[in-house]
C-alpha cells in the first residue's frame, strides 16, 4: 500500500474554483488588518472562496470569457463591541498581493448574527464561574465549579428584549468526576445561563428544579467498560497491487468515467464541483456543486432549560474547522488518497487539517449478473464506487459524510452519525404547568442509564445540488405510482401506472417524500433527448423520514422553513447557498429558503438548484449509550435515461485472486494490526488507531 497526500493549499489557482491557498489566507489577512476599522479585538469568523458566477465560470471554460477574478468572502467580529461585518475582498487576477476590500456589509443584528467563535465559547466559563447565582445553583445541586464542565450553546431566537441585538448563548453544565471522566453521563439539570458574549454577564438565569445528577460513569474507553476484547475477528485485508484507478491532479480527480473537483470550505465541509460522465468520449456534466449546506438538530424536550435546544451545526457553528485529520486503518482502509484542508483561524492565519479529506474505491458487491436458460450464457461484473469521506466533530456528536461515484453513473450522499449522545436527567424537568408523575415515563427521552436520560430529537441535513444534467437547461418532474381501480381496461385488478407532474415554479416547489407512492424528482433536460426521444435525465430518490416535528408555529419552524420539507428548488442566484440564510445565529426566520422562493420564480427549462432535506429522527436506545454505534442517512442520485443502454456493458470480467480461497495462509498486511498487537497496545494505554490528531 501506497499513501499519497495533496495539500489544497499547494494548488496554483489560476481555477476561478481552486481552493484558496495558504498565499491567498495570508494576503487576505494583510488587506484585512490594514483596512481602516480593523482593531486588536477583531476576529475572522469566516473566511472562504466567494465563488464567480457559474455563467463566467462555463463561459472561461469554454474559451469564450476571461478568467474571473479571485475573490474570498470575510466575515469580521469585534469582540469588544459585537460589531459584525460581511466583507468581500478581491485579490484581483488571479495573482496575490495588491488586493483589496470591495464591499462591507454591516450587520445589525436584527437578521442575525455571524457564527459563533471559539474564542466566545472560550470565554464562557470564567463569565459564568464569576455569577454568584451559578455557584450557588451549583452548590445547591451538591457540587462546586472546579467539578463541573460547561457547555456553550446557540441561543436559538425568542423575541426576548434583553437579547436583542446582543451576542447570547445557553449555558448547561455537566459535572466531571476526574480528568478522564467523560462529562456527558452527568448532566446537572434544571439550571441554564444565558449568557452576552460581549459583555461578559449572565443575561438571566433559568434554575427550574433540583435533581440529582446521574452517578453511573460513561468512559465508554475504559477497559474495564469495554469488557473482554473479541478474539475471533480475522483481519480484513484490502488490497490493489496495481494501485489505485483514480488520478489526481491538483484538485481534479478523474475515475473510471468520472471527472470532479474537490474542495473545502469552512462552513460546509467537503464540496464536489463540475461532476460529469464520459459517455462514449463526450463528458456530459451533471452536478455544478454539491455539499451539506445545512445541518439542524432539533431537540423535543419542552422543559424550561431544554425548548431552546435547536443547533444548526453548519450556519451557527461551522462545522468545517472540527474536522478530524484522519487515520489509515483506523477512519479510511485500502489504498487511500489524503487531501489535507487550508482555513483560517479567528486571527486570519491560514493553519492546516492533515488527511482532511479520504479518497479510495471500494468493492461493493454485484454490479450486473444473468445466467440464461436458453442460451447458456454466465456473466457477472463486479460493482466498484469512488468514496470521497470527511468526519467532523461537533461538541458531543461526531458525523462522518460519504459521497459516492458508481460506475453505473450512480450518485448517493451518506451520513453517517456517531459520538456521544447530549444528555440529561431522567425523568426530566416538567414545562412550567405541565404535570408530570416521576415514576411513569417521561415523553420528551429515553433512559439510556440509570436516571440518565437522552432526548428525543432529529437531524435534519439539507444538501444543496445545483444541478447541470446535460447543461443548465433543467427542470423537476415529480413522479408517483398510481394505483388504478378495477374496471375497462383493467378487468382484472392489477395494473398500476406512473404519473409524472412538472414543477413549474419556486413556490411551488416544496415537497414531502412519501413512500407509499414511491415519490421521487426527475431532474431533466428541458432541451436534449436520448436515443428514445425522451429527456436525459437523473433522478433523485429519497429516504421517507419525517421533516421537521416541531409545530410550523414554532420559532425554529420559523427559521428553518427548509426542513419543513423534503424537497425545494430555486433558480439558480450564486448569492443563495444556504438553506437556512447567511447569518443563521439568532436569526429570527424569514430567511433562506423562504426568501429565496419568495419570487416564485420558474424553474422549468431553467438553471436550478435542489435543495434536499434528509436524515433521522432519533428516539435515542440504550445501546447507543456510552457512545453511539454508526447510524445511516442518505439519499441516491440514479441516472434515468441519461444513457443510451447500460454504461457499464464495458466493464471487464474480475479475475479471480489467491486470498478469494480459503486453502491458503492469510496474506500479511502491514496496517492492519493483530489481535496480539492490538492487545500490546491496549496494555501500553493506546490503541492500534491511536496517535492520530483531530482538530477540534
Amino acid at each position: 500500500m501506497t499513501l499519497t497526500d495533496v495539500s489544497v493549499s499547494t494548488l496554483a489557482a489560476p481555477h476561478p474554483l481552486g481552493s484558496l491557498s495558504t498565499a491567498e489566507f495570508t494576503a487576505i489577512r494583510d488587506i484585512v488588518i490594514n483596512a481602516d476599522g480593523f482593531t486588536d479585538t477583531t476576529r475572522f469568523a469566516y473566511v472562504g472562496l466567494a465563488e464567480p458566477h457559474k455563467r463566467e465560470v462555463l463561459a472561461w471554460q469554454a474559451g469564450t470569457g476571461p478568467l474571473p477574478d479571485r475573490k474570498a468572502r470575510v466575515m469580521l467580529l469585534d469582540m469588544a463591541t459585537g460589531r459584525s461585518t460581511d466583507n468581500i475582498v478581491s485579490l484581483g487576477g488571479g495573482a496575490v498581493g495588491g488586493g483589496v476590500i470591495e464591499s462591507t456589509h454591516v450587520l445589525d443584528g436584527s437578521a442575525g448574527q455571524l457564527p459563533i467563535l471559539d474564542t466566545e465559547f472560550e470565554a464562557i466559563a470564567g463569565i459564568v464561574n464569576a455569577d454568584p447565582r451559578w455557584v450557588a445553583a451549583l452548590a445547591e445541586r451538591g457540587t462546586t465549579i472546579d467539578e463541573v464542565v460547561v457547555v456553550p450553546l446557540s441561543a436559538g431566537y425568542y423575541d426576548l428584549p434583553e437579547e436583542i441585538g446582543r451576542r447570547i448563548v445557553r449555558v448547561l453544565a455537566f459535572r466531571q468526576d476526574y480528568p478522564t471522566d467523560h462529562p456527558w453521563a452527568h448532566p446537572v439539570d434544571g439550571l441554564c445561563a444565558y449568557v452576552d458574549t460581549a459583555a461578559g454577564t449572565i443575561t438571566r438565569l433559568i434554575d427550574a428544579a433540583t435533581v440529582a445528577i446521574p452517578a453511573e460513569g460513561g468512559n465508554f474507553n475504559d477497559p474495564a467498560v469495554q469488557g473482554e476484547p473479541l478474539t475471533t475477528l480475522k483481519p480484513i485485508v484490502i488490497s490493489q497491487p496495481e494501485g489505485p484507478s483514480f488520478a489526481v491532479d491538483g484538485e481534479w480527480v478523474t475515475w473510471a468515467n468520472w471527472k470532479f473537483q474537490v474542495g473545502f470550505d469552512t462552513r460546509e465541509g467537503l464540496v464536489l464541483r463540475q461532476l460529469s460522465f464520459t459517455d462514449a468520449g463526450e463528458e456530459r456534466p451533471i452536478i455544478y456543486r454539491a455539499s451539506i449546506n445545512e445541518m439542524l438538530v432539533p431537540y423535543g424536550d419542552p422543559s424550561p432549560v431544554r425548548f431552546w435546544q435547536n443547533y444548526f451545526d453548519t450556519g451557527e457553528y461551522l462545522f468545517g474547522r472540527y474536522t478530524n485529520s484522519l487515520a489509515l486503518g483506523c477512519d479510511c482502509v485500502g489504498e487511500i488518497r489524503y487531501f489535507d484542508a487550508v482555513l483560517a483561524d479567528e486571527l486570519g492565519n491560514p493553519f492546516t487539517i492533515p488527511n482532511g479529506i479520504c479518497m479510495h474505491e471500494e468493492d461493493v458487491g454485484t454490479l450486473w449478473k444473468h445466467s440464461d436458460l436458453f442460451t447458456g450464457a454466465h456473466e457477472v461484473r463486479r460493482q466498484r464506487r469512488l468514496v470521497i469521506s470527511f468526519f467532523t466533530t461537533v461538541g458531543n456528536y461526531d458525523y462522518g459524510f460519504y459521497w459516492y461515484l458508481s460506475l453505473d453513473g450512480t450518485i448517493e450522499c451518506e451520513a453517517k452519525l456517531t459520538g456521544v449522545l447530549f444528555t440529561s436527567a431522567y425523568p426530566g424537568i416538567a414545562a412550567p404547568g405541565a404535570t408530570h408523575d416521576a415514576g411513569a415515563d417521561y415523553p420528551y427521552a429515553s433512559e439510556v442509564a440509570p436516571g440518565l436520560g437522552a432526548p428525543y430529537h432529529q437531524h435534519l441535513f439539507s444538501a444543496r445540488l445545483d444541478m447541470t444534467v446535460d447543461g443548465t437547461a433543467n427542470a423537476v418532474d415529480e413522479i408517483e405510482a398510481v394505483r388504478l381501480p378495477m374496471g375497462p381496461g383493467n378487468e382484472h385488478g392489477n395494473a398500476f401506472t406512473m404519473k409524472s407532474t412538472r414543477l413549474a415554479s419556486e413556490a411551488a416547489s416544496g415537497r414531502l417524500a412519501d413512500a407509499s407512492v414511491a415519490r421521487s424528482w426527475h431532474i431533466v433536460n428541458t432541451e436534449k433527448t436520448n436515443r428514445m426521444g425522451r429527456p436525459t435525465g437523473y433522478a433523485l430518490l429519497p429516504e421517507a423520514n419525517p421533516t421537521l416535528m416541531a409545530d410550523p408555529q414554532s420559532s425554529i419552524a420559523k427559521r428553518a422553513e427548509f426542513a419543513t420539507k423534503h424537497l425545494f428548488v430555486t433558480q439558480y442566484d450564486p448569492s443563495e447557498k444556504y438553506a437556512a440564510g447567511d447569518f443563521v445565529h439568532q436569526n429570527p426566520g424569514g430567511d433562506g429558503i423562504t426568501k429565496y422562493i419568495a419570487d416564485d420564480a420558474s424553474i422549468d427549462g431553467e438553471d436550478i438548484v435542489l435543495w434536499h432535506t434528509f436524515g433521522p429522527t432519533h428516539f435515542p436506545r440504550v445501546e447507543d449509550w456510552p457512545v453511539m454505534p454508526v447510524d445511516y442517512a442518505k439519499f441516491t442520485l440514479k441516472p434515468y435515461g441519461f444513457f443510451g443502454a447500460n454504461p457499464t456493458l464495458n466493464v471487464p470480467a474480475s479475475e479471480p485472486v489467491a486470498h478469494c480461497s480459503h486453502g491458503g495462509e492469510p496474506e500479511v498486511h502491514a496496517a492492519h494490526a493483530s489481535p496480539a498487537a492490538a492487545s500490546a497496545a491496549s496494555a501500553a494505554g493506546g490503541s492500534a488507531c491511536a496517535g492520530h490528531a483531530d482538530h477540534a
